[in-house]
C-alpha cells in the first residue's frame, strides 16, 4: 500500500489545544467529547480464509473480531457501531459483552461499501460530527491510534484522514460527516477508499503502529 500521493502529517502533540473550526472560522459545536462515532466493518464473507470465518478465529484467547471492537471501544470514539452480515448471530455471540450498537447489513455479499452504507444510516439521526471506520479483520491496531487520528482531526483543517505506518496507508480511516452522503454511493469493496483518495482535505497521519496496516487475509496471517 502506497500513500497513493496524499500528504503525510504528523499528530498533534499532547500540548496543542487548538480546536477545529468550520469553513466559517467559526468553532465546531459537534466537537464534543463524544463528537465522534466509531464504526467496525464485519460483515465480510471470509473468503480467503478457507470454509472457516476469519473474525472467530483464535488470537490469544478470543476471536479477531473481538480485539478489533475492543480497540475502538477503549478508545475516545462514541457510540462504537459494529456492522455484521455473514455468520451474523455467531458474531453477535462473541461481542455480546461489548457495548456496541450491533447492525445487520442484509446485502454484505455485495461488497464493503454496503457495510459502510449501513454504518452511515445507522447514524443518521445523530449529531456525530466525524465517524472512524474500522475493519473487523485488524485485530493489531491499538486504541491510541484512534484516538491520534480524532486529536489529528480536530486541530487541524484535514476532514479526511488515514492512519499510516512507514510512509504506507492502512486503516483505520476517519471521515468528516460531509463526505457522508459520498459515502453512501460507493460501491463494491472498496469500501471509502476513492474518496479518500478524491478529496482535497485528504491527508495520512503517520504513526508508530504497525497493526494499520497487518490485516488477517488467510490462516498463515496469524501469530
Amino acid at each position: 500500500m502506497g500513500n497513493d500521493e496524499i500528504p503525510i502529517i504528523t499528530p498533534p502533540s499532547s500540548s496543542q489545544t487548538n480546536h477545529r473550526t468550520n469553513q466559517t472560522g467559526d468553532q465546531d459545536p459537534m466537537n464534543g467529547s463524544n463528537g465522534i462515532a466509531g464504526v467496525v466493518l464485519a460483515a465480510g464473507t471470509s473468503s480467503r480464509f478457507g470454509a472457516a470465518n476469519k473474525l472467530l478465529a483464535d488470537l490469544r484467547g478470543r476471536p479477531i473480531v473481538a480485539h478489533a471492537v475492543e480497540t475502538m471501544v477503549a478508545s475516545e470514539v462514541d457510540p462504537v457501531i459494529v456492522i455484521i452480515g455473514h455468520d451474523a448471530d455467531r458474531v453477535a455471540d462473541v461481542l455480546a459483552d461489548q457495548p456496541v450498537t450491533l447492525v445487520r447489513n442484509d446485502e454484505y455479499a455485495r461488497g464493503q461499501a454496503t457495510s459502510v452504507g449501513v454504518g452511515i444510516d445507522a447514524l443518521e439521526t445523530s449529531d456525530v460530527a466525524a465517524a472512524v471506520f474500522a475493519l473487523g479483520d485488524m485485530p493489531f491496531v491499538s486504541p491510541e491510534t484512534v484516538d491520534t487520528l480524532v486529536a489529528t482531526y480536530r486541530t487541524g483543517p484535514e476532514t479526511a484522514l488515514a492512519a499510516a505506518y512507514d510512509g504506507s496507508r492502512g486503516n483505520p480511516v476517519l471521515f468528516d460527516r460531509s463526505y457522508f452522503e459520498r459515502l453512501t454511493d460507493v460501491s463494491g469493496d472498496t469500501g471509502g477508499r476513492a474518496v479518500l483518495l478524491e478529496g482535497d482535505r485528504s491527508a495520512l497521519v503517520a504513526t508508530d503502529d504497525s497493526g494499520v496496516i497487518r490485516d488477517i487475509d488467510e490462516p498463515s496471517d496469524l501469530p
